[in-house]
């Protein structure tokens, strides 16, 4: 059994560092993002020392919501730890007076069970910088979703 422990964090390099090593598209080269409202970290408490196991990025621009990074250490997978990071996030939209949320998502069905709908790209916040990458739609297919909170 996992001891957990989910708190916020104003340690976006170590989430940052953390979303590459789970495969996110992100760079150590990226400048760090001014827009970010709340980033939460899970860790496993159960070892000798606490290990990251999770994490989320919550980004607010033009005054749209948005997950600007969710991933879950592969060997923590199915244990609803992504679910437990995204009512977080829900939760901290809905505090603020938030009535979406937005992201792309490569594994749209984990989403679409939390409540999020696919949406056209077009009709998406421009500001998801996968939609003007290179690979987008060539070798990468992710979905762009909303949320209604």
């Amino acid at each position: 059994m996992v001891e957990f422990r989910l708190k916020e964090t104003d340690d976006y390099t170590e989430l940052r560092e953390f979303f590459i090593e789970n495969e996110l598209e992100f760079s150590e080269d990226d400048p760090l993002p001014q827009d970010l409202v709340k980033c939460f970290r899970l860790t496993d408490e159960g070892g000798e020392s606490p290990k990251l196991i999770g994490g989320v990025a919550l980004a607010i621009r033009d005054g749209v919501f948005l997950i600007d990074g969710i991933a879950v250490d592969a060997g923590y997978r199915k244990m609803n730890f992504g679910k437990l990071l995204m009512d977080k996030a829900i939760e901290e939209v809905r505090n603020r007076s938030g009535d979406s949320l937005y992201l792309v998502a490569r594994v749209p069905g984990f989403y679409k069970a939390l409540g999020f709908e696919s949406i056209p790209k077009e009709g998406a916040p421009i500001h998801f910088g996968c939609l003007s990458c290179s690979q987008f739609e060539v070798s990468c297919f992710p979905e762009v979703m909303k949320l209604r909170v």
